[in-house]
Order: structure tokens, then sequence, then C-alpha cells
């Protein structure tokens, strides 16, 4: 408990420094690297001239000093009211909402939660999120693999940044995530989720703790040309270019406690142990290629895996407009399950992202991608999902809808079907939700919130599962206010 309110404090003292850091007055942003300068008082008074026009050549000169005066002081102040733009990760050319996990793309319209501080050179950002909640899997006691359960799902990211030279970027990232102090190893109960394991065991029906330490990577940016951009990213854990970013820094899943059940066919390797990543941008596309470790993280959540680099991926990202963000990849993932040591696999995964602001602290986000699994000689399992959610000022509704394949193998029933690699079970599950911002301590919300998931699944599975299975979670939520940013450069 002491840790979970150790990770709480951190949260809102980030959220008063940031508040404090923004409230200066007579500071501006530099657009190239966000750094705050206080603007010459002769610079200020020069800023625009009024334009003469023939019908007022008759007007006294104290009429137009007057008139320049007051309209250059509208303009201050509304220069003081615009958001601030701030560059991305990766490129002192593209805006800081296109940010993602990993090296990931979001839209450029994609609304941003966190706390931002600057020192000296630096900025630096603080995002997170931590749910308080009551899960139960089978309200209705239908089968016997339900379960419920009082857990915390939470992770913390820091990150910073500074120019190096005039072209240059270094950036870091870390971000951690008490899951396991909370939860413990087997994670918290999530009805048809698979994936790694606990105690020798697969787990299956619970979604993994994930580890404490969830990323820490470096990377260095270099922009050729306002089109062109070459950078290279380290992580130790990181997460190499594969799949759409991860589920919890999508903004059409933010309020959604749960992971996706098909979490392990496209984002599952967002923590790596042992990453590298080379890209090239070209105006609105990214050619991404990746070394890494292939073995998903052991059962010790707080130690760090031995790297391997026996695995690669490569990904090509499209960003055709403000609104969307498109990506396609594929991987070659050698032996990823500790149970399975024999058993590698190819992922290829699409995915497109589409997010709008409807008005003010308004926006629609959705999220539409396609995984497969294909491991030699056994037959491909693919999933599919469509999520998304629509947030107006303090409330948001979000919805999730998958349909997944998964085999007797991930659902650990051999001792019911055999071993026959030929079998899939196809699952549909659908989420309905909620979310209200109750109150506000400077820039942190106390949310309450909820949702009904309905799973429909093989009618083979019946006997374990029951017909039609419905789980209810209720929660409250710790997360940051939505950030004033501009994201034109």
């Amino acid at each position: 408990m002491k840790i979970f309110l150790s990770f709480l404090l951190i949260l809102l003292a980030m959220s008063s420094k940031a508040q404090h850091q923004h409230n200066m007055p007579g500071m501006k942003m530099d657009t190239a690297m966000s750094k705050p300068v206080k603007q010459p008082h002769h610079q200020r008074m020069k800023q625009k001239q009024m334009p003469v026009h023939h019908h007022n050549m008759a007007m006294s000169s104290d009429t137009m000093m007057n008139m320049q005066h007051h309209d250059m002081s509208h303009e201050m102040e509304m220069k003081m009211e615009m958001p601030m733009p701030m560059n991305h990760s990766f490129s002192l050319n593209l805006p800081m909402n296109r940010n993602s996990s990993g090296t990931s793309w979001l839209p450029d319209v994609s609304p941003m939660y966190g706390y931002m501080v600057h020192s000296n050179n630096w900025m630096y950002m603080v995002h997170g999120n931590i749910f308080i909640r009551y899960n139960n899997q089978d309200i209705g006691n239908k089968g016997s693999r339900g379960d419920e359960k009082w857990d915390a799902p939470n992770w913390l990211m820091l990150m910073g940044q500074r120019k190096v030279g005039a072209n240059g970027l270094f950036h870091f990232n870390t971000m951690f995530s008490l899951d396991a102090a909370i939860a413990g190893k087997t994670g918290y109960p999530l009805l048809f989720q698979t994936g790694e394991s606990a105690n020798g065991v697969a787990l299956v029906d619970r979604q993994h703790p994930h580890d404490l330490f969830s990323e820490l990577s470096v990377s260095y940016s270099y922009a050729f040309s306002k089109k062109i951009d070459a950078f290279v990213y380290i992580g130790y854990p990181g997460e190499p270019a594969l799949g759409s970013g991860a589920f919890m820094h999508r903004p059409s899943a933010l309020t959604n406690p749960d992971a996706p059940i098909s979490h392990h066919w496209n984002d599952g390797t967002h923590i790596t142990f042992g990453v590298a990543t080379l890209g090239l941008r070209f105006d609105k596309f990214k050619l991404e290629g990746s070394s890494f470790t292939g073995r998903e993280p052991d059962e010790d959540r707080y130690d760090f895996d031995k790297p391997k680099f026996n695995s690669w991926s490569g990904r090509l990202s499209f960003n055709p407009t403000d609104n969307w963000a498109l990506q396609v990849s594929h991987g070659f993932i050698k032996s990823p399950e500790a149970l399975h040591p024999g058993e590698d696999v190819h992922r290829t995964t699409a995915s497109a992202i589409f997010s709008r602001e409807l008005s003010k602290e308004s926006w629609v986000n959705v999220t539409g991608l396609w995984g497969l699994n294909k491991i030699e000689d056994h037959k491909g399992e693919n999933a599919f999902l469509i999520e998304g959610s629509w947030d107006k000022n303090r409330f948001a509704l979000y919805t999730r809808y998958e349909w997944i394949q998964k085999s007797i193998e991930e659902l650990n029933l051999e001792s019911i079907f055999g071993n026959d690699e030929s079998i899939v079970f196809p699952i549909n599950a659908l989420t309905l939700g909620f979310n209200y911002n109750l109150l506000k301590f400077k820039n942190t919300w106390l949310a309450a919130g909820s949702h009904v998931s309905i799973f429909d699944a093989d009618d083979r599975l019946d006997n374990l599962y029951g017909k039609h299975p419905v789980s209810l979670e209720v929660y409250l939520r710790i997360h940051p206010a939505l950030m004033k940013t501009n994201m034109k450069m």
C-alpha cells in the first residue's frame, strides 16, 4: 500500500509543479525546442506595425498611437493564450501529439494528457493512469473460469528531451508499473486472455502484470530537412517496431482499464528486454526496422531479463492527414513463451487510428486493427479489434469489440481436446463503458467509471465458460488533465 501511495504522490507532485511552470507570466515557447525564454521589451513593442489606409490619414497622431498600442496589447494577450507548439520525440519537425508508445505514431490532432516541466534546455513530460477497481469476470456464475478481484492497474511514464546542435534531438523515455506489487504474479482476471506464465503455469483467463521497469530507452534523431529525419532508438526494456501503439497509449483506449484479449496479436512486444530500432521519415511516411529479444518478460517482474536480439521486425507508417495514423508491420519472434521454447511466431499486423476534435475539450478517437500469429505447422490465428471513445468535457463513453481465434494450446485445453493443432476457437467480446471526471486537483482528475463486457465463444467452450458470460467492472480513476498544445509546427 505504501508503494501505491508513493506512486500516486508522484502524479500529484508533478501536477503541482507543472501548474506553476505554465502560469509564469511574460514567457513564450521556442517552437524548435519548447524552451521558455523571456521576451525583451523592445521586441515586444515592435511585434506589429499598424497598417495605414487612405481613409485614416486624417487621424491625429495620438489617436493612431492609441490604436497601435491597443492592437499590440491585444495581439500580445492572444499570443499568451495560444497553445504552445511542442515537437515530437523523434523529429524536430513533427508535433508532439503524434507521440505514441515506442516509436509508433498517432494522428497529429490526438489529445494529450499529462504534465509538462521545463528546466534549462530540457523539456520533461509525465503521463500516468491508475484504476482502483472491483472486477468480476462472470457476474452470472455461468462457468468455472471466471474470477473476481479488487486490484489497481496502473502505469507511470517520464520522458525528457533536448536539442543537440541545430538539427539533432536527444530523447529518453521511462515507464514503470506497480501491477505486480498490487495484483501479484497472476495479474488480474480477464476471460479468454492468454499469454506469459506464473509459477510455471500458463496464464489463461488472466492478464499478466506488467514489469516494474516497462521501458528505459534513449534515442537520437537528426533532421536533414523539414521532410526528412533519421533516428536510432535503444531500449532495455523497450518496444520494437511491430504493431500499433500499445493499448495504454491509444486515445481510444485510455479510459478502459483492460488490455485487449488480442494483446499478444498486436502490441504484446511493447515490453522487450533488449531492442534497437533504426528509422527514416520522408514527409508523411516512416520506415523502421528493429532487432530485439523475442522472449516475453519472465515471472520476476522486478528484474532485467537477458537480452538476446534474436528476433526482427519492420514497420511502414503513413499519416495521410492530421486525423489519421496508418501502419503495417511484420516480425519474427523467437521463442516468445517460456513454456513453449521451441515455438517461434511470425506476426503480421495492420492498423488505422483516427482522431478528431469536435469542439473545445471534445474528441472522438477510433482504432481498428488486425493481427495474425503464425507458428510453423500450426493453423494461423487471426484477431480483429475496433475500439472507440467519445470525450466531452468531464464525460467519456468508450467501447471495444474483438473477434479472435485462439487454439487449444492458448486456452490450455489439451486435457479436453488433445493436441489437435488444426482446431481454433472463435471468440467475440463486446465492451461498453463510461468515465466521468468528479474532482480536479491542480492538473489531476479523480474520475469514476464502469463497464460491462459480454462474450460469445465457440459452443464447444460452453461447459467451461457458460453461454454468453458477462463481466462487470467498477472503478475510480486518477489521471492527468488534458494538455493545451498546438499541433502545428
